[in-house]
């Protein structure tokens, strides 16, 4: 009986290809090589498809997106890290022991308004904390480079008069604020103007959050600690992002959601990613988008305009 390259991978941890090897009369190595062999066939065929580099025309399709449905304009995308549990290698020390008491790789990944991942890196220790996930990324070397063809500051729709504004990522409390990544103000005691902007940022990078909640929904191997090497773990992260991309649909998309829900957050976050300076640049950033969410111009939404 063949077995489904997704069952294949839903079975991924070595507990069970235990079982798996029984169920199908398959020797216990057959089956481990069979993981290994799906999961680096999915990464260098579908890679290129479902998980390409992102271009200029990729960057303003997903700033239209997130302008569109969660009402944030020059939006790149919302950002965040999760942990994966694997079983502690051996002679790894505290590298992988991250701040929950568990061992741990860390995902890192940039989420477009419809769930899907545009940028991933895998494999970062789970200790990792105060920048070295993203300030060592690809990702955060690329946008400090700006080689990574992200579209120059345009004016914000219906609001010239604020002059050209960068594209900017989305992210939590726990990263930098950069004139390209946008994170909420500090504190409790906030005026009205920084709470909202705070909402509409929120809003927006809940996005990743549902994207997480989504893929482990789906493969089933998110929900318990894996037991590969962490060079295989890594290899399995990534072969689960891309058929996440491929198998994402708007109705399978509010099915997953809901059963994320239920079953509750099965990959913790990462914890104090990105330092707490920012440059006056960054600060200027967020306040004309500020200024702008709490402007007649800002509050209309997309649907409302073309009305």
């Amino acid at each position: 009986m063949p077995v489904s390259p997704y069952r294949l991978l839903y079975l991924a941890s070595g507990d069970s290809m235990i079982s798996l090897a029984f169920s199908y009369r398959l020797g216990h190595t057959t089956v481990r090589n069979s993981v290994h062999m799906v999961c680096a066939a999915i990464e260098n065929v579908m890679m290129g498809r479902f998980l390409p580099s992102p271009t200029e025309e990729t960057w303003r399709e997903v700033a239209k997106g997130f302008f569109e449905k969660w009402n944030f304009p020059n939006c790149l995308g919302a950002i965040d890290g999760k942990h994966v549990h694997i079983q502690a290698p051996p002679l790894s020390g505290s590298q992988y022991f991250n701040y929950k008491k568990t061992f741990s790789i860390v995902l890192l990944a940039l989420v477009d308004a419809d769930y899907r991942f545009r940028v991933v890196q895998v494999g970062d220790f789970g200790r990792t904390s105060d920048g070295g996930v993203y300030a060592g990324s690809d990702l955060g070397r690329g946008m400090v480079s700006r080689a990574l063809h992200v579209p120059h500051a345009a004016p914000l729709l219906g609001a010239a008069h604020l002059g050209d504004v960068p594209f900017v990522m989305v992210g939590d409390a726990a990263f930098p604020l950069k004139p390209y990544l946008m994170r909420p103000y500090p504190g409790r005691n906030l005026n009205h103007n920084k709470r909202i902007f705070n909402y509409r940022l929120s809003r927006a990078r809940m996005v990743v959050e549902n994207a997480f909640g989504i893929l482990a929904s789906r493969w089933r191997i998110f929900h318990r600690r894996i037991n590969l090497h962490p060079q295989n773990v890594d290899t399995v992260i990534v072969a689960a992002c891309i058929p996440h991309n491929f198998l994402l649909a708007p109705n399978d998309n509010q099915r997953m959601l809901d059963e994320a829900e239920q079953l509750g957050r099965h990959m913790a976050p990462a914890g104090n990613i990105g330092g707490n300076r920012a440059s006056r640049e960054a600060c200027n950033v967020r306040e004309i988008f500020t200024s702008y969410f709490n402007s007649p111009e800002g509050s209309v939404s997309w649907q409302d305009r073309m009305v």
